[in-house]
């Protein structure tokens, strides 16, 4: 196959329990846009000016978006900041189940948790 038939990533569902509560810390703490709410319902998230969308799923089940290894959660979804420290604590000031910035080869990261427990990461 000398193409892919995939061109990109177009949206990640994430599943939450409360969908207005989590569409807005989605838009109020992480400061990405809220397209809409829809009928359905599902909460459309759009990540700055790229074609990539998270879509809030609300469920009762006790369910996540990450996975685990070796019964540890492991995050399935990496954001990029250029403002490691400062996103950080602008977390840590509302609230958010954030973990230590760590560094590896030069990498910087940590984990955070939306309030639906949902392990994310993001990273410099």
């Amino acid at each position: 196959m000398s193409k892919p038939f995939i061109e990109q990533v177009h949206y990640i569902r994430i599943p939450v329990r409360d969908l207005e509560e989590s569409a807005n810390w989605y838009r109020d703490v992480l400061g990405l846009q809220l397209l809409t709410i829809t009928e359905d319902p599902y909460a459309v998230i759009k990540i700055n000016e790229g074609p990539f969308l998270l879509i809030l799923v609300p469920t009762p089940d006790e369910t996540y978006a990450h996975f685990t290894v070796h019964n540890e959660a492991a995050f399935n979804i990496g954001f990029t900041s250029p403002e490691l420290s400062k996103f950080h604590e602008h977390l840590v000031d509302h609230g958010v189940r954030v973990e230590d910035i760590q560094e590896d080869n030069g990498h910087a990261y940590f984990h955070f948790y939306d309030p639906n427990g949902n392990k994310l990461q993001v990273h410099w």
